[in-house]
């Protein structure tokens, strides 16, 4: 058993501290801000170009502090290895977030939850002045669902999106065969189908859309590829770019490929939903059982037992 006179020393050095460091970061903060709006003013510019910098400059601080408040906030959960800062990073790519400091960013978000969930149960424990076994699992408990709570919704955002990626890939794919086979390439097919399926297929026509901007940049079409695969994490995409790869490589149909990985795919899919329905029936054994079963026994027994028990006790 603890006794609070142990633990608000430690409570206290840690609320300095963290008070000192959000002073210190709005400090820095407003010097920066004040030396970019002294190097704006230097430089000579028209009306138009100061009033479409002064936009952009007020868009872009109005959440640069407390996006880089996070990310310092951050930095003490950064991994040490590159295998778990590329770990990262794809996840953080499956789930829609790309840039390039939304690691950084989702570390601070963990933080912050742990001090959100976990605060409140300590300072509350404190306050009734000892700890007990009941309230040191609480605290753990607080402690766990703040620090894990956002891998968590991490991954329902990947998985939801994912499988959107998966459910409109055949779709998109049967449009490039055509496209394909019409006469057009596949950055002009690609195009095609980010035009045609814009409403009903928003996160992959988005993910096309970046790989065909890549593209025009002048990247290789292996390494675009390549890297669709990794960024939306979906097999079936990954498989996709490595027959386009390979195609492209040894010049043999696109058409003739992309058609034979929808076909794959649809039988895939296919597989899929009569694996679901095979489980139904043991899946349906525990709510019929545990609900069904026992209203239909006393519903065909009640009556009976009723009748039994009146003519024993005659």
């Amino acid at each position: 058993m603890f006794e609070a006179s142990t633990l608000m020393p430690m409570v206290m050095f840690g609320v300095i501290m963290a008070a000192a460091w959000f002073i210190l970061t709005a400090v820095s903060n407003r010097n920066s801000q004040a030396e970019e709006r002294l190097e704006r003013l230097g430089r000579p510019k028209s009306l138009a170009e100061i009033d479409i910098a002064r936009k952009d400059s007020e868009r872009r601080e109005r959440f640069s502090g407390l996006k880089k408040t996070v990310e310092d906030f951050g930095a003490v959960l950064e991994p040490k290895s590159e295998l778990e800062k590329n770990s990262l990073k794809i996840k953080l790519a499956n789930a829609g977030f790309r840039s390039e400091s939304a690691p950084a960013v989702f570390r601070g978000l963990r933080l912050a939850c742990l001090a959100l969930f976990g605060g409140p149960v300590l300072a509350g424990v404190l306050i009734r002045g000892s700890m007990t076994q009941s309230s040191l699992l609480l605290i753990v408990g607080a402690v766990g669902i703040g620090f894990y709570g956002p891998n968590i919704v991490l991954w329902y955002l990947r998985s939801k999106r994912q499988q959107e990626i998966f459910l409109t890939l055949p779709d998109a794919l049967d449009l490039m065969v055509v496209c394909v086979e019409s006469g057009l390439g596949l950055d002009a097919a690609m195009r095609k189908v980010c035009e045609e399926m814009r409403n009903h297929a928003k996160v992959l026509t988005e993910e096309f859309s970046l790989a065909n901007l890549q593209l025009q940049m002048g990247r290789p079409r292996r390494e675009v590829l390549h890297d669709l695969g990794v960024r939306t994490g979906v097999d079936d995409v990954r498989s996709l770019a490595a027959i386009l790869i390979q195609a492209d490589r040894f010049g043999a149909s696109i058409a003739q490929a992309l058609r034979v990985q929808s076909d794959s795919m649809r039988t895939r899919r296919k597989q899929l939903a009569e694996e679901k329905a095979a489980k139904t029936a043991v899946q349906l054994i525990f709510p019929l059982v545990l609900f069904i079963f026992p209203g239909i026994f006393v519903v065909l027994v009640g009556p009976a037992a009723i009748n039994i028990s009146k003519t024993l006790l005659k």
